[in-house]
């Protein structure tokens, strides 16, 4: 492991950048992916643990496992509730592989089986495929995938540098993502194929978890510039690097930006002194609204396509489950209902 690795893996995202297993003050010690992607020092954050160094081959085509399962029906399930969702597991073994849900049938596919931590990532739009974070031996890196689990590939190519928080552009011609290639994290962006890299921020501070708006105007992302380290907190940027714009400012600690689909709204992840809740706020700035208000934490929020849901993390239960709930935070429903710890959700 470099020893670079510890300035990226907070929690995961994210939840942001290189996660690892996270020691909780809850039952569970969840995995967690590069959402915080530099190692923040605030008190308020678990404590991280390096990850382990070995990931699963990606240099040829791997068919989908034949793993399925059903899940127990939720007491309850919100209006909306269909679709499929991605999400990173342990249940099927030490580390974290790739599952896919569908909500309506309850039945869970594995994608990915290996020897190291595999971080979800968005879906492209058109569904056919999705952006992960693979393990190396010194370092992560960005890697895609057909969604049935096939045809994995490193799109990076980058040995020794550590790189994640994928966010595939609205028309999936090109990719957002976190690189420390020049020495502390910075945004970049690349072309779908994982060429035409070129660097969005320039800063000496980090800069991480880059998301875009629905029109493919802009990015918001997260940064502790202008803070003390670690203390991070919501940017928006034009899609060019351009005309960078601070949307929160304070001592809370934010991540996991997650633009809506109108574009009228981005959840996220903060910390209030105290445990993390899932937040919205206006692009603008404005509209500060706390969506979960729970004495657990909250994390990595997904929006449904429709914009009527949020999936979201958390470990009220005991352990880290997927919830959904409506996107004012009622309605909150557990839809995994496993022992494994399952995180990092992604709405296809």
């Amino acid at each position: 492991m470099s020893p670079n690795w510890k300035h990226i893996i907070l929690v995961l995202i994210l939840p942001v950048f290189l996660a690892a297993c996270v020691t909780s003050s809850y039952r569970s010690n969840p995995t967690h992916l590069p959402e915080n992607l530099p190692m923040a020092s605030a008190t308020r954050k678990p404590s991280p643990t390096p990850l382990p160094s070995r990931v699963p081959t990606t240099t040829t085509t791997q068919a989908p496992l034949p793993t399925e399962t059903f899940l127990p029906t939720p007491n309850s399930t919100p209006l909306g509730g269909s679709g499929v969702i991605l999400f990173g597991s342990n249940r099927g073994g030490s580390y974290l592989d790739l599952y896919l849900l569908d909500i309506a049938s309850k039945q869970i596919t594995r994608l990915t089986t290996g020897d190291s931590n595999t971080f979800p990532g968005p879906f492209s739009p058109d569904g056919n495929r999705l952006l992960f974070t693979g393990f190396g031996l010194t370092h992560s890196y960005i890697g895609v995938m057909n969604a049935d689990g096939s045809q994995l590939q490193n799109l990076t190519q980058n040995p020794d540098v550590d790189e994640a928080f994928p966010a595939w552009s609205p028309y999936g011609q090109q990719i957002a993502f976190t690189s420390r290639r020049d020495g502390n994290n910075e945004i970049y962006l690349m072309n779908a194929d994982g060429k035409q890299v070129k660097r969005l921020t320039n800063q000496t501070s980090d800069d991480f978890a880059p998301t875009w708006s629905p029109d493919g105007k802009q990015i918001a992302f997260v940064s502790d510039r202008g803070n003390a380290a670690g203390v991070n907190n919501l940017y928006v940027m034009d899609a060019d690097g351009t005309h960078i714009r601070r949307l929160t400012n304070g001592p809370e600690i934010d991540y996991s930006p997650a633009w809506s689909p109108d574009g009228k709204h981005i959840a996220f992840r903060s910390h209030h002194d105290g445990p993390a809740d899932i937040y919205l706020i206006n692009p603008d700035g404005t509209g500060l609204v706390n969506l979960t208000n729970d004495p657990a934490e909250d994390w990595s929020p997904a929006w449904s396509p429709d914009g009527t849901l949020l999936a979201f993390q958390t470990n009220r239960d005991g352990n880290w489950e997927i919830y959904i709930m409506q996107s004012d935070g009622s309605d909150a429903v557990n839809i995994t209902q496993d022992t494994a710890d399952d995180q990092m959700p992604y709405w296809k």
